[in-house]
Parts: structure tokens; sequence; C-alpha cells
């Protein structure tokens, strides 16, 4: 008898423990989920004016070439071979853009849009640009939106300075590193920094 209830207050301790007590744990979830947006990061990297980047101060407008695909780094799903924030492109507020999306992707389309989400894209984020006419047409479809071989040209003006991101809008695009930040200046900086 005395072996038994040995035996049952050992299971049943080992039972409380193992469940715990008191106060909830935070699951790492939990933590990020509650965590702000995140910033893009310092400017450590010099800002330059690659060739399919043009400024013109004079008119207050900017031009530039995006390139879906033009590598194949991240199954060629990056802007001009940049994946997961690793470009960052400035422009100067209240200047008008104008961007060319070129898909050379071989076999999928892509989109492109200016999104105030900067960090934890979801499978599919909802295509609502920052800025009025900054998305390319059929944004989320894969058969309608920029097909292998084609171009589509958008342009918005950036009226509010602050920190956003290039993302593709194509189901899972994003969430696996399709995107770039995309800031817009206070100060009137301008450039590209890779």
């Amino acid at each position: 008898m005395k072996k038994r209830f040995t035996l049952v207050s050992v299971l049943a301790s080992t039972v409380l423990i193992g469940c715990g007590g008191g106060e909830p744990a935070q699951t790492p979830d939990a933590t990020i989920s509650s965590a702000p947006a995140a910033e893009p990061p310092a400017a450590s990297r010099e800002m330059t004016m690659p060739s399919w980047f043009q400024v013109d101060n004079e008119a207050r407008t900017v031009s530039m070439t995006i390139t879906a695909g033009s590598t194949n780094e991240n199954n060629y799903w990056n802007f001009n071979g940049a994946t997961k924030g690793a470009m960052t492109i400035t422009v100067p507020e209240g200047y008008t853009v104008t961007v060319e999306l070129v898909n050379d992707d071989p076999v999928m389309a892509h989109s492109l849009g200016i999104s105030a989400e900067t960090s934890s894209f979801s499978g599919a984020p909802d295509p609502e640009p920052v800025f009025p006419g900054a998305v390319t047409s059929n944004p989320t479809s894969m058969i309608d939106s920029t097909m292998p071989g084609q171009r589509e040209s958008i342009q918005f003006t950036v009226d509010q300075a602050g920190n956003y991101s290039m993302v593709c809008y194509i189901a899972g695009h994003a969430l696996t590193g399709m995107w770039v930040y995309f800031n817009v200046s206070g100060d009137g900086s301008v450039g590209v920094q890779q």
C-alpha cells in the first residue's frame, strides 16, 4: 500500500510540475505581435545613384526601373537583385515618383506596391498602397499581374515622409523575401543604399 501511495504521489507531482502554475509564460509569438513595426536599419551604407534611378530636383521627380527577377536570387523573387530589405530606396517628400516594373523572372508573375508594412509580411498581404497609384494592376493575380517579359509603369506622389516598403503582392512573395525598404525623406535625402 505504501508503494502505491508513493507512486501516486510521484505521478501527481510530475503532472503538477509539468502543467506549471502562476502567471502564464510569454510565448515568442506574443512578444513579436506586441512589438512595434521594425524600422529600417541605420544608414550604414553609402547613398548612391545607380543607373536605374534618376532624380530631377527642378521638376521634383524621381524615376526608377525596378526589375523583378533580375537575378536568380531568392528563386527570382527579388527587386533589382535585392531581397529581405537588403536595399533601401529613398525619395524626397512631395516628389512625383515613376516606377517602371520590368519582369525578368522566366516563369512567374510579379507585382509592385508601396506598403506601410516594413516587417512581418503575411502570406497574402493586403494590396493597399500607402500613396494613391502606388501599386501595379491586378497585384495579387498570378495570371493578370505583370507577367514574365512584360513591363508596367506606375506614377504617384509621395506626400508623407516615413518608412515604408516596396513589395510584391503575389501570395507568398513578400513573406519569402520579395521586398525592399522604400523611405520618403523629409529632409530632401534621395538615393539608393545597397
